[in-house]
Formats: structure tokens, C-alpha cells, sequence
């Protein structure tokens, strides 16, 4: 399961680097009171977009700082974990029927595959991915936009400003919204981070810089 899913996860690491790394180039730019070109301004507009950046507050400089700290990568040792629990280790009917590894919700009637067991008056579905990459790149958005994620992100950025390597077991900490079990959900996660010495992992790296799709 690891072998299979653990390069997809690189993968959707590396397009996150490549947008942070543009970033941070545009932030650069920007301390030295030099203006973005136009496609530079699209772009940045663009990603704020996808980003669900809407404050105004702070001009070119602040909009940048806030999309660095919604820009990262997620350690594959949380995200193995997290595909490992979610999806029965690639057997439940979500991940063999909807290549949904990490079961995100959807309120799409048509894009998604109703839970046997959801409670009485629950609309939610499971949401249908094209393949498995399409499922780990929306976990990752997922994780670095909702609302629910916002202690996640401010942990990783502070990481990020000390010179630490991103931690998946402290991050795990962070993630009691996204499970009804809150904390036991945040122990099993840390659980099978350290049961399957996972943390070895958040050092690898695509010999090719591109992994296979897997469907």
C-alpha cells in the first residue's frame, strides 16, 4: 500500500514546491520594490482563487505571506497514515470504487457514493476521484485551505521559520477536526506514523520528479 500510494503523495509535494518556490520568488521581487508583471499578477490572482485568500489587507506583500503559509507540502508520513486509516489500506469500497483514499466529503449528488452506514438526515457522500493522484492532491488542498486546518498550517509555518523539518507526528496533533473521533482519531494516526517507522520516509524524493497515476 505504502509503495503504491508514497509516490503519488511526492508527486503532489513537488507541484506544491514548485508554486511555493514561485512564491517566494514573487515575495523577493517584491521586498525590492520592484512590480510584478502582468502574468505575475494573474497568477498570483489566480492562486489567492484557489487559495480562498480574500482579505485585502497588507497589498502585494501580505497576500504573499499569507499564500506561503497556505503553500506547503504535507509530510508523507501524515499522509501515509492518513490514506492508510481512511481507506482500510486501499480496501474499502470508497477506495476501490471511487479512488477515494482519504474520504472527503461531497454534497454532489452525482459526484459522489452514499456511505452504507450514514446516520438519518446526513446528505453527505463520499466524493468520486478520477484516479488516486486526483484524491491525494484534493486531500492536500483540502489540508491547506479549510478552516478546520487553519492550527495545521500555523504549526507548519512556524516549523518553517525556526529551520525544522516538517514533523508529520506533530502536525498529526492538528488534525482532531477531521475525524468525529477528534483526539483518538489524532492517536491512531500518530499510532501508525510510529508502528510503521513512517517518519523515514518524509526525506524522500521522485528519482524522475514524476510518478505513474495510478487508477
Amino acid at each position: 500500500f505504502f509503495k503504491a500510494v508514497l509516490p503519488l503523495i511526492l508527486q503532489v509535494n513537488e507541484e506544491t514546491l514548485k508554486e511555493r518556490r514561485r512564491l517566494w520568488s514573487l515575495r523577493y521581487q517584491a521586498s525590492l520594490g520592484q512590480p510584478l508583471s502582468a502574468t505575475d499578477r494573474l497568477w498570483l490572482a489566480m492562486m489567492s482563487e484557489r487559495y480562498k485568500d480574500k482579505k485585502t489587507t497588507g497589498g502585494v506583500t501580505g497576500k504573499l505571506a499569507r499564500l506561503l503559509v497556505k503553500v506547503d507540502i504535507i509530510p508523507p508520513s501524515l499522509a501515509l497514515a492518513q490514506a492508510a486509516e481512511e481507506s482500510g489500506w486501499g480496501g474499502s469500497r470508497f477506495a476501490r470504487e471511487g479512488n477515494a483514499i482519504y474520504g472527503q466529503w461531497t454534497w454532489n449528488s452525482e459526484d459522489g457514493l452514499t456511505p452504507r452506514e450514514r446516520e438519518d438526515g446526513k446528505t453527505h457522500k463520499i466524493r468520486i476521484f478520477p484516479s488516486i493522484l486526483d484524491s491525494v492532491r484534493a486531500y492536500v488542498h483540502n489540508l491547506n485551505t479549510h478552516r478546520s486546518y487553519q492550527g495545521l498550517r500555523e504549526t507548519r509555518a512556524v516549523e518553517r521559520r525556526v529551520g525544522a523539518p516538517l514533523d508529520g507526528m506533530v502536525l498529526a496533533g492538528r488534525l482532531s477536526g477531521y475525524s468525529a473521533r477528534g483526539l483518538k482519531y489524532v492517536e491512531t494516526i500518530r499510532a501508525l506514523i510510529d508502528a510503521n517507522k513512517l517518519r523515514r520516509l518524509d526525506d524522500a524524493r521522485l528519482q524522475d520528479g514524476k510518478a505513474e497515476p495510478l487508477i
